[in-house]
């Protein structure tokens, strides 16, 4: 029973983590006056809701689950540094895909760190290695997009 509240507490805590990412994806794309980046955002967006569907039944057969749709609270303050360093930069879309760098760099360490623990874990490995492969897709675009902005 204390593995299954674990599993539960991890995968609540990825539920955050995705819509945290989600969130600022879809913050970014309302910045932005590019429209290949606005559909770049708008399409990872659409990935962290997919993720967090897919963790949200997970998260139910294993006896939990989650309301949450719009992120944690380190969500909410990291989104709040997105907006003051768009307010800051001017809306510069170097600086909206740094500050999106830097979400999908923390979401990725989080994936990992749960991804060590496959005792916990066994039987949803393999959606956590995809979605942690999609998020580290995303922060490869990401961070080629802002090299090449910058």
């Amino acid at each position: 029973m204390e593995n299954n509240n674990k599993i539960i507490s991890d995968l609540k805590g990825l539920v955050s983590i995705v819509n945290d990412g989600k969130e600022g994806y879809e913050s970014a794309a309302e910045t932005t006056e590019s429209l290949e980046l606005k559909a770049i955002f708008l399409k990872y967006a659409a990935e962290r809701k997919a993720y967090e569907l897919e963790l949200k039944a997970h998260l139910a057969s294993h006896g939990g689950e989650s309301d949450n749709s719009e992120g944690g609270i380190l969500g909410a303050i990291h989104r709040t540094w997105i907006d003051i360093k768009e307010a800051l930069s001017s809306k510069e879309d170097a600086a909206i895909l740094g500050a999106i760098e830097t979400g999908e760099k923390a979401a990725i360490e989080k994936y990992d760190a749960l991804l060590q623990d496959t005792a916990t874990h066994a039987d949803h490995l393999d959606l956590l290695n995809k979605q942690r492969d999609g998020i580290q897709h995303a922060l490869t675009e990401i961070s080629s997009l802002k090299a090449a902005k910058s």
